[in-house]
């Protein structure tokens, strides 16, 4: 499970040993010394840094001596996209891949990761950047499933698309405005599936990289659906189609 490290010694060396950080938490106008060191190496990893008030960390980690650094690690170490590609093709199948973008909400990270083991997806990617990572308590929603789904965390989510689309994935993406409903849409062969965050739906960058948008039949007054229902719904409709 994820836990925080505090301290400038032990962050620097979960750097260097390359633990799974999701992000680091860092004093505003803190450097030099071993911060800056880290500062280094988390951006060499893609590491987010986020500056605060040395009051705010404080508050973080109470009792606990930062000395104005915190790292959260990952409940499960991340995987490159490309791993995901290449465990499908080492069971001779067609990759199904789950993107998520901008999904906020654990709860709604860790049941998708549930409804894609259960399905028999290949693995998941979200972005680094303004979505949820793997806490603990998406390990926990997930109900362990986190432990056997590959999640690949990216720093571009338009770039992985476009490198996806060259191994020859078919990209269709879920939209309330899709062009068809997604029991009619062509959900079969080497597919990227890729879903939007609760209340925002997919940006307008990621909805034109698509090569279809599909949409839920909506009959009544509730204009959506929890983004991890209808994730399933659309992982099964995929399952469904592959027979």
């Amino acid at each position: 499970m994820n836990e925080i490290i505090a301290g400038r010694n032990p962050v620097r060396e979960a750097l260097r040993a390359g633990r799974p950080i999701n992000k680091i938490v860092m004093t505003k106008g803190a450097g030099g010394g071993p911060l800056a060191e880290i500062t280094k190496l988390a951006k060499v990893n893609n590491i987010p840094i986020q500056l605060v008030e040395r009051e705010h960390l404080d508050k973080m980690n109470p009792g606990v001596p930062h000395q104005g650094v915190l790292a959260y690690t990952a409940a499960k170490e991340y995987v490159e996209f490309e791993e995901i590609l290449a465990i499908a093709r080492a069971k001779g199948q067609d990759p199904f891949i789950i993107m998520l973008d901008e999904m906020n909400d654990p709860h709604n990270l860790g049941a998708i990761i549930r409804t894609a083991d259960a399905a028999g997806a290949h693995g998941v990617i979200i972005p680094q950047r303004r979505s949820v990572a793997l806490t603990a308590t998406v390990a926990k929603a997930s109900a362990g499933a986190v432990e056997y789904v590959p999640v690949a965390r990216v720093t571009n989510l338009d770039q992985t698309i476009r490198q996806l689309k060259d191994e020859g994935l078919w990209v269709v993406g879920a939209d309330m405005a899709g062009s068809e409903i997604h029991w009619e849409a062509k959900l079969t062969g080497p597919l990227l599936l890729v879903i939007g965050g609760e209340g925002k739906g997919l940006g307008r960058l990621i909805k034109e990289r698509c090569d279809m948008l599909v949409r839920l039949p909506m009959a009544g007054r509730v204009g959506s659906l929890n983004a991890s229902v209808a994730a399933a719904l659309l992982i099964y409709e995929v399952v469904r189609q592959r027979g």
